[in-house]
């Protein structure tokens, strides 16, 4: 039960700082309004090392839908474990999204363009081509999923099957969340452009439901047309990030 509690804590923090920093730059009266891309790729990068520090050596600090899947068909996490991380991921999304919402209550009232009220929640494409956005979810997932299971094997510990408290451990040495923090960051400043890179379905899920429930004055439609990319792409990027994995392990254990 203590790592379905901690995906939920870990989920809402990284959504707490990642939907915060959104906020911080595109609502009204802001310090730091027109912050620029900069500096929203820079604060999801902090918010994921900040989750993974915070509850990686409880549950391995997936807090992720992709990482968990990506994982599962790589064969280092638990199948049976997938659905209750799922479920607890996205409840701590929307957590972390209430949050955001209750810290910038007022700034939301003070904005008046419901796009960029929707756009502290969740996900949306600059060109709004749903097949292409698929594709641009999976790279960027892909190289998210990808990067972290190289990173982990990088350590010198990794074996196959024996995910479980050994990499909940690795999780949390060293500079290895950070590193991860700039995995995203870098993501963020390479691949962000065309989607807002999502490359986590609870974290878009979450939020984007929070945004249809909360009480925003002004704040239109939460945009449901598009909310199937940010979670098909993600998904579909892990399992074949996994599936490579499973191709080039051979050559590093």
């Amino acid at each position: 039960m203590e790592v379905y509690v901690a995906e939920i804590i870990g989920t809402a923090i990284l959504i707490l700082l990642g939907d915060g920093v959104v906020a911080n730059v595109v609502l009204r009266k802001n310090k730091g309004e027109g912050g620029g891309w900069i500096v929203i790729t820079a604060g999801w990068g902090f918010a994921v090392a900040m989750a993974v520090y915070s509850v990686g050596w409880i549950s391995g600090a997936h807090i992720n839908p992709a990482v968990t899947v990506g994982q599962a068909v790589a064969g280092v996490f638990p199948w049976v474990d997938v659905a209750p991380y799922l479920i607890a991921q996205l409840i701590g999304a929307m957590i972390g999204a209430l949050l955001v919402w209750l810290a910038y209550q007022k700034h939301f009232d003070a904005t008046e363009d419901p796009g960029l009220k929707l756009a502290v929640f969740c996900t949306g494409p600059e060109i709004r081509n749903y097949a292409w956005n698929t594709v641009t979810e999976v790279i960027g997932t892909f190289m998210l999923v990808f990067g972290i299971l190289m990173i982990v094997v990088s350590g010198g510990e990794f074996l196959t099957g024996q995910a479980g408290d050994q990499l909940a451990q690795q999780w949390t040495l060293g500079t290895w969340p950070l590193i991860v923090g700039f995995l995203v960051f870098s993501i963020g400043l390479s691949l962000g452009g065309p989607t807002g890179y999502a490359i986590n379905p609870a974290r878009d899920l979450g939020p984007r439901i929070m945004h249809a429930l909360l009480p925003i004055p002004g704040k239109g439609t939460s945009d449901w047309a598009y909310s199937w990319v940010p979670v098909v792409g993600p998904l579909l990027g892990a399992v074949i990030a996994g599936l490579a994995f499973l191709a080039v392990e051979p050559l590093f254990i």
